[in-house]
């Protein structure tokens, strides 16, 4: 199984979290994001992935998966131990409803194709007040819609979870303060105390600069 990857991409650290927890071995095969190489947009890797994005999972019979909600829900099914969805009905939507809070609702309106169109339209300020100000609003919903628990939806990580660190670690890259959301704070210091969230980190990945390598 190989995984398509770049060390600060936020939506392959969800997968990359998943795997960890899931104990399922893969090859980690970087793709270099920045705007000055961009190698997710060379021909090679749009036969990959279409959309010329990370994540992309790859199965050693040549199946291929982009998208990572489609990716951990598959690796949930695949691997069910430790799941990452609860059994209880309510408590399963409220999980996906943080999921999508986040995919749908703060991730795109950050994300490195987004604000390099900011850039382009009205500079540098521009583009990080505009990703400080979707930040702060998809964080302020979050931290109305956690659940009580040690996690953010009770007291076992889920997907909710999954996708709440790789979220605070880019809201830090902005520079945006987070005192304002202790649930998540809390939920966040829970996930990282484990093993498998602690080897999915930005900078525990083989194509982390040296300088950010934990």
């Amino acid at each position: 199984m190989r995984l398509y990857s770049y060390w600060r991409s936020s939506s392959a650290y969800r997968v990359r979290i998943v795997l960890a927890l899931k104990a399922v071995p893969y090859e980690y095969v970087a793709v270099n994001l920045l705007p000055t190489i961009c190698e997710q947009r060379s021909e090679a890797f749009a036969a990959i992935n279409p959309m010329q994005q990370v994540p992309t999972l790859e199965w050693t019979d040549g199946s291929r998966l982009t998208q990572s909600v489609a990716i951990v829900e598959l690796l949930d099914e695949l691997h069910p131990e430790p799941p990452l969805l609860p059994k209880q009905p309510l408590l399963r939507a409220r999980v996906r409803e943080i999921v999508e809070l986040i995919n749908s609702g703060i991730q795109p309106l950050q994300n490195t194709a987004t604000l390099a169109e900011l850039r382009r339209l009205g500079g540098e300020d521009a583009a990080r007040s505009w990703a400080a100000s979707a930040l702060a609003q998809g964080l302020a919903a979050l931290e109305a819609r956690a659940q009580p628990g040690r996690f953010l939806v009770g007291d076992a990580p889920s997907l909710a979870d999954v996708f709440l660190v790789p979220q605070l670690y880019n809201a830090r890259r902005f520079g945006l303060a987070l005192e304002a959301y202790p649930r998540l704070l809390a939920a966040e210091v829970a996930a990282n105390a484990l093993p498998a969230f602690q080897r999915a980190r930005p900078e525990a990945q083989p194509d982390a600069p040296l300088e950010d390598r934990s």
